[in-house]
């Protein structure tokens, strides 16, 4: 008679729960792993650039910057741009860049970085002074021009 191989004794259940709980632990991680891997991407953005001119109440601070006077008080370099999504929600913030005096006139550089791609239309307003608003193509493009005065 042939002899029989010895035979294993069957897993205690306590140990066969615990290599299931790690197996299932490994395979649903792995799982996680490979779906959220584009997880950290960032959205497409641009940055928005463009003037922004004070027609009314400009003074020359110095050689070639200006500033705001007589109920424009809030517009000067450093001042808030907000963009808006179609939707009304604020997509990015900035401020207006350096300024120039001409001719009574005060224009600013506009430039707003981090606005995502993605809309119809978007809307500017520099302070409080009211949104202005541009299609995506102008945006895009660097087109964002708004006088004020």
């Amino acid at each position: 008679m042939p002899a029989t191989p010895p035979r294993k004794p069957p897993m205690n259940p306590l140990a066969a729960g615990i290599l299931g709980l790690a197996v299932g632990a490994g395979i649903v991680g792995a799982a996680w792993g490979i779906t959220a891997g584009g997880g950290d991407a960032k959205p497409a953005t641009f940055t928005l650039k463009g003037t922004f001119t004070l027609t009314d109440g400009a003074l020359r601070t110095d050689d070639t910057s200006c500033r705001g006077t007589r109920g424009y008080d809030d517009i000067a370099e450093g001042t808030s741009v907000t963009v808006y999504d179609a939707a009304g929600k604020v997509a990015a913030t900035g401020s207006l860049g350096k300024s120039s005096y001409t001719l009574g006139i005060c224009e600013f550089k506009v430039t707003v970085d981090d606005v995502p791609k993605g809309e119809k239309f978007y809307q500017v307003e520099v302070s409080h002074r009211g949104k202005v608003q541009m299609t995506a193509k102008e945006a895009e493009a660097g087109e964002m021009a708004a006088t004020l005065g």
